[in-house]
This record gives C-alpha cells, structure tokens and sequence, in this order.
C-alpha cells in the first residue's frame, strides 16, 4: 500500500493519504461553494464528513442550502441546545424536553424542570450554544448493541428513546455524543459545532421557539411570524395524543403489540368526524355562507374530507354541491410556466379566475351555470350540460389549493365564504428530541396513492415533490392563517398502515438512483413501526383516499 488515495472532487482528481477525512478535504473546497459544506455524497452515497476518503472514490459535497443538508444543520442545532440547556439547568434538575413541531421557521420545544424556563435562562443557554458554535467542538458517533441502548436512555431518563428501542430489530445503534452529552438521532449530523452558526431562541407560547435558518438562504434568521391558529391545531392535536397515552410511536407499537390498534383507529375516526360535524355546525349557524373554501397541500385528503363535510352538512339540512377549482384550468398551452419551463399547474395563473368568479357570482345571484369540466387528457375545459342553480339552502363546497386566498375569488364577499385549511399535522414524534415532519406523511400518503391509482414509481413521486413543495410554500401556507378553521387531516395509526404498501415501491427504487438516499432514509423511518393490516380502517376515512377502498370517489 503505497499510502495515498486518488479522489475525484467537483472533476478534478486529487491525491491524499490514505486516513484523510472527508472533513479534510471538504475545507480545502470550501471557497467554491457559497454555503457551508456539512455532508458528502460519496459513489451517491450520502456520508457524514468524519469518514475516511476511499480510494478511486468520487465526492460530491452537500451543503447547508439543500434538503439534506439542511436536516443535518437542524439536527445538530438540537443537539446544541439539548446540550446547552442540561449544563444551564443541570441535568439532575432536567425532567424532560420535547422538540415538538414545526412553527414558522423554528421548532417549538417544551421544558419541564424543577427550575421555570425565564427569557434570562433562554439568553443564558443561547450564550451556551454561541460558545460551543466558536470552539467548533467535534460531534461523535459510536455504535452499540440495542440492548445497552435501552439500558443507556432508561439512565438518562429517556424513556421514550427506551420505549423506541424496544421494538428495533437492528442489533446495533448509533448514539452521538457532544462534549460528554449522548443522544439518538433519525439521520446523520455535522462533523462539528463550527458549521452551526445561525440560530435563534425565544419564548413562545407555554414553550420556546429554536428559530432555523431561511431555507432559501441558510445564512439568515428571518424574522418570526406568529402561526397562532396553526400553533393551537398542533396543540389540540398532542394533548389528544397525550391524552390517548401515545405521544410516539414506541407508546403506538405498544398499542399494536397488546392487541388494541382496532379500538385506537375507531378512536381516531369518531374524533375526526366529531371535529367535521362541529364545522358543518358552526357553517350551519353562520347562516350566511354559500361558498366553502378548502384548501391544503399535496396529500391532505381534501377530497375525502370535502365528501364527509357534505355528508355533514346535508345532516344540518343544508344542500351541499362540490365544486372543484381544478375544473377552470386554462386551456393547457395558456398555462404559466415554471423557471425550469414546465408547466406551472400550481401557479394562480394556471386558474381561469375571470371564468370562476363570473360563474359564482352568478350562482349567488340565482342564476343557472353549466359547470365546466377539465379535460386533464386533452387540457381543455369542457361543458357537459351540468347546470346548476342555488336554492336557499344551495351551498357550494370548493376545494382547490387557492381556496384560502381571495385573488382566486375576488368578486365574491367575505362574509359569504367560510375558509377551511385542511393538513396532516402529525401528532406523533420518534422520539422527545426527534420529531416527525408533518411533509413525512404526506410524501408516504402521495407515494402510496400514485403508485396505485397512476402507476407512478415511488422514484418518480419523491423527484418531483421539491416541486410540489415550492408550490405550497407560494399558493398555500402563506393564507393559512386566513382560514376560519383548520381541520388536522393526520391519524395517529396511519404509518402502521401505510407502512406495508410504501416499503415495497421504495425497495423498488435503484440504489444507483438520485433519489434513493430519500428512499433509504424513508425506509429507515418506517422501519420504527409496527405494521399493522388495513381491514379495520372505515370505509369513509380518509386513509382510504390513499390506500383504496374509499366509499367516495376518490
């Protein structure tokens, strides 16, 4: 061994001894990127920048600006802040803290302790972190059995990480440490604290806010805007978890292996159509409402949940009619398209607006409309003869991705429309420190339902999500707030369910694919459940929006 490896790095071959780290040379081409380099992709093989370079090995470095990237910055922040916070409080006088969910652009964490969490000991433990950011303090990894892994966390008093590793069927476990502060973690992380230099902590609500770099720029900590009614979805939505005894999903394997996922899943569907009902309800004593507006992103179940509310609504005595927004697309060549030169079907302008308002006005007027339909083969609007007048008790539920946001209506007046924001807010963490991303689910949701009503790969799926992404980071969240309520589409069962139709479409993806690092880390996810059969999901849920079976049509 004459000492030496040969690298291919960004086309260029570069020699190196042969114990040369990832780390190491990732410093040496870090003035060629304008962000900072966190992860290497190695023969496309995503690694953490500790390893060792291989020899006759090509690198690609990834960095903070892209979606791994930028899950490995969160994931190590965390760690920090664990870290920062247990040496601001002392571990002893810790109880347990939780990284919640998703809010704005931070993650809401809740602390109990024996001493309260004050703005003071929020700046203390934020000076913490700054110091270990400056001394660049390496994050390390060692691997051990499953068994002394329960046996570690049950000494730390994690118990739901205890809980977790009960049911893992790997015989080994990966455990980080950072400055003699050990913790489990879903993904990989940063080869030191040096790289985390943008964050933020503040009070918020009964908890605290980690505020995250901008995701278009990870450079910068854009300013907190508040998510109230979002905020008080999640909230209902983990007390209910809570009360239910299952926070995580170790608490929802022990539901499965005793015997009860049968009386959970009957649980979560009367809970979902006891809030549906509320809000046919609360639509009902308006009294001045003829126009339903639903909107969510990719995968929410709009469709079923749009069927369920009628069904609720007619149960009130109103006279529902559906109306999908999707029906006045322009004709296809008209359609807006993206930076990329694709069609932009999720763009405002993709909707025939001048078309949609004329007609509903004219419904509110007492007119009869011939309600066009869209023919998605030949992108052309057609009319069939489908006429339709409102009577006194006519309603009109809507559901497109602008329902919430009142260019798409503008000649109709507030006062008539009632707004809906339907999403899968996930009520379920891994863990206390690692948390499911509510866009986890509907990714699984998306993937399982193309695979068997399109026959789409679950390769082709998770290629054009980013894209499916960006349009609701533009045409949907922003109104979200707007709505006059917020439905959590989310079951707690469902990724027991979901599990036994996603794992085979994902092991069909080819490891030589781009897109099979997001399929091995998807797998790695769903690896935590206990699968669980689908005979017991009701007809009219809408998990069968996605795994068939649907009483609607769907």
């Amino acid at each position: 061994m004459n000492g030496t490896i040969k690298v291919e790095v960004n086309g260029q071959i570069r020699e190196y001894p042969n114990n040369t780290t990832l780390l190491e040379i990732s410093r040496e081409f870090q003035k060629d990127y304008e962000n900072d380099i966190i992860l290497a992709f190695v023969n496309n093989k995503l690694r953490e920048l500790f390893k060792h370079a291989a020899d006759n090995s090509k690198i690609r470095f990834v960095t903070t600006a892209e979606d791994a990237g930028g899950k490995t910055y969160n994931r190590g922040i965390v760690l920090v802040m664990l870290k920062a916070l247990h040496a601001e409080f002392g571990v002893e006088n810790v109880e347990k803290v939780t990284v919640e969910y998703s809010i704005s652009n931070g993650l809401y964490c809740e602390y109990k302790g024996k001493y309260p969490m004050t703005s003071e000991r929020l700046e203390s433990i934020k000076a913490r972190m700054k110091d270990m950011i400056e001394r660049d303090i390496p994050f390390m990894k060692r691997s051990i059995g499953t068994d002394d892994a329960i046996e570690l966390f049950r000494q730390y008093k994690m118990y739901d990480k205890e809980k977790l590793f009960k049911y893992r069927r790997v015989s080994k476990a990966n455990i980080y440490s950072l400055d003699g502060f050990e913790d489990y973690y879903y993904g990989y992380m940063p080869p030191t604290t040096g790289v985390l230099k943008y964050f933020d902590l503040m009070l918020y609500e009964s908890g605290f806010l980690l505020l995250l770099p901008d995701k278009k720029n990870p450079t910068e900590i854009t300013t907190f805007i508040p998510q109230k009614k979002l905020y008080l979805a999640l909230k209902e939505a983990n007390e209910w978890a809570g009360m239910m005894d299952i926070p995580n999903v170790g608490a929802l394997n022990d539901v499965i292996a005793s015997g009860r996922i049968n009386e959970l899943i009957l649980v979560q569907e009367a809970l979902q159509e006891k809030k549906i009902s509320e809000i046919a309800e609360a639509i009902k004593k308006a009294g001045d409402k003829k126009f339903i507006m639903i909107a969510g992103p990719s995968s929410s179940g709009k469709t079923t949940f749009s069927h369920r509310l009628s069904v609720q609504l007619m149960a009130h005595g109103l006279k529902p009619h559906p109306i999908a927004v999707d029906n006045y697309f322009v004709d296809r060549e008209k359609t807006p398209r993206d930076e990329y030169g694709n069609y932009n079907f999720e763009a405002l302008g993709a909707i025939d607006t001048q078309q949609f308002n004329k007609d509903m006005t004219d419904l509110m007027n007492g007119k009869a409309v011939d309600i066009p339909h869209f023919n998605f083969v030949t992108g052309f609007r057609e009319y069939k003869g489908n006429y339709l007048t409102l009577g006194p008790n006519d309603i009109l539920v809507i559901e497109g991705i602008h329902g919430l946001n009142d260019a798409l209506s503008y000649t109709l007046p507030r006062e008539s429309k009632f707004k809906i924001y339907i999403s899968a807010l996930t009520q379920l963490n891994i863990d206390e420190h690692n948390r499911i991303p509510t866009t986890d689910g509907r990714l699984i949701r998306r993937m399982v339902r193309d695979a068997r009503t399109r026959g789409a790969s679950a390769q082709k799926t998770i290629s054009m999500w980013p894209s499916v992404r960006r349009g609701e980071e533009e045409n949907i969240f922003p109104f979200q707030e707007d709505a006059d309520v917020m439905f959590n589409s989310a079951l707690i069962y469902e990724l027991a369910i979901l599990k036994q139709y996603a794992e085979p479409i994902l092991f069909g993806i080819d490891r030589s694919c781009e897109e099979y690092v997001e399929a091995k880390r998807l797998l790695k996810f769903l690896d935590y459940f206990i699968a669980t059969p689908s005979e017991v999901v009701p007809q009219n849920s809408i998990l069968k929006e996605f795994i068939g079976g649907s009483c609607f049509k769907v």
